[in-house]
């Protein structure tokens, strides 16, 4: 039987703590598969970011707008019939509701990773407006998508190049839809 989402426009929302290569992950599995990206970090207002840049962490009430930024993002996407992935930390349960809807043509990706490598990638890190210092309050409002949420998770170990794959995987996209 063929799978009903692979019919429809699918949004991809590629999550995790900060450090754990949302970014990267979501703008190469969007090129792999030829779908449009977009960073969930370019939907936050400049206040947002200057609240975290210096050190403090948004609340759920900071957060709400954000979200429904990027829900319609998503939203655009899926009435326009195009397939997309976002990456967006997407920490909390409510959080991954508020962008997906319970539809089952949005889908998280959870992106997995130990607090020592995460935060060895923080410290690593050049330009990024999220401190090292915030990491805590990251792992501390993490709930990490229960099957419910018929999440696709993926371990951080291995080169983002090995992670696209396992997702592509997962997805179980045939290999000629599938861009370069």
């Amino acid at each position: 039987m063929t799978d009903p989402r692979s019919a429809a426009p699918t949004v991809l929302v590629v999550m995790g703590v900060s450090g754990s290569g949302k970014s990267t992950v979501a703008a190469l599995l969007a090129e792999r598969l030829g779908w449009i990206f977009a960073d969930g970090d370019d939907f936050h207002t400049p206040d947002s970011i200057a609240r975290m840049r210096d050190g403090h962490p948004l609340d759920d009430a900071a957060r709400r707008p954000w979200l429904a930024r990027i829900r319609a993002w998503i939203d655009a996407r899926l009435a326009a019939g195009e397939n997309a992935v976002v990456a967006c930390s997407a920490l909390k349960r409510a959080y991954r509701q508020a962008l997906t809807g319970a539809s089952p043509r949005v889908r998280v990706v959870f992106l997995e990773g130990s607090r020592a490598v995460i935060q060895d990638r923080v410290r690593a890190r050049h330009g990024h407006f999220m401190p090292a210092s915030l990491l805590d309050s990251q792992f501390a409002a993490l709930e990490p998508p229960g099957p419910e949420e018929d999440p696709i998770t993926v371990g951080i170990e291995e080169s983002p190049d090995a992670i696209v794959a396992a997702v592509v995987a997962r997805l179980g996209i045939p290999a000629d839809d599938i861009c370069g």
